[in-house]
């Protein structure tokens, strides 16, 4: 445990998050966005292709066989996506404490936390959500509290209610500047999605042509442009979400490099 005068003289910061966040994919880009467009982007692009098909192939968009199959792609879409944010918290905090992991050993660390990632983040849905209806600021101040919950649930083995006390402890002292760091999150998040649509539009020829393109259904430029851009997305925030964890936690407990091994074993 670090010591009072040591969290005093080195306090978290946003540059250092950003920092290591951008090393670990600039390090291992092909391990990083292959995690997010195999675990991520791709189940969410088959999912809707199989919803367009089920659409066009059933009389009825609304029918029981339809509903089904969407939903039952959308459960496995959303393992998936679990899966992708569990391996991408594995390569970053092995990154950032020196350490390597190939790509099998990050899949296997994302599909042993499965459920519980998915119980997390279903109880913090529902929390915060609850909490944002009776009044915005209670939902913030729970989203800032809680914004290291899956890191922690992944790298620390700690259990669901666990994960989300440890996240209370580590952002103690530190929530301003979280609050700042995930609105600058969101900004980036948003950038990207104004890119893409940017793109989009001079790929299609113009606004006009894009709505004609997404009245019909989506087409092959959309399609890949949509996956491109997804994969990025995920990237960038399980990466950024990871690293804040890492300076959180080597701010409060010092640099955890010898029990990483530990940790994932």
């Amino acid at each position: 445990m670090a010591s009072i005068a040591e969290m005093a003289d080195r306090r978290m910061s946003i540059g250092r998050v950003f920092s290591r966040a951008f090393g670990t994919i600039g390090a291992q880009p092909v391990l990083m966005f292959g995690i997010a467009f195999l675990f991520g982007a791709l189940p969410g692009l088959l999912v809707n292709v199989a919803v367009q098909g089920a659409r066009i192939t059933q009389a009825t968009p609304l029918s029981p066989a339809s509903i089904a199959l969407s939903l039952g792609v959308g459960v496995l879409a959303i393992a998936f996506s679990i899966l992708a944010q569990g391996a991408l918290v594995r390569v970053t905090v092995a990154y950032s404490d020196g350490e390597s992991v190939a790509f099998g050993d990050a899949a296997l660390a994302g599909l042993r936390k499965i459920v519980p990632l998915f119980v997390l983040v279903l109880l913090m849905a529902i929390a915060i959500g609850f909490a944002a209806l009776l009044l915005l600021v209670p939902g913030m101040i729970l989203y800032v509290v809680w914004s290291v919950a899956a890191p922690v649930l992944v790298a620390e083995n700690t259990g669901v209610f666990g994960a989300l006390g440890r996240s209370a402890e580590l952002t103690k002292g530190a929530r301003w500047s979280i609050f700042g760091l995930q609105l600058i999150l969101l900004l980036v998040l948003y950038a990207i999605v104004a890119v893409a649509g940017i793109v989009a539009i001079f790929a299609a020829g113009g606004v006009q042509n894009l709505a004609a393109a997404q009245a019909s259904g989506p087409g092959t430029i959309s399609t890949i442009l949509s996956a491109a851009f997804n994969t990025v997305s995920i990237t960038f925030a399980a990466a950024i979400q990871t690293a804040l964890y890492v300076e959180l936690r080597d701010w409060k407990d010092g640099p955890a490099t010898a029990a990483l091994g530990e940790i994932f074993g």
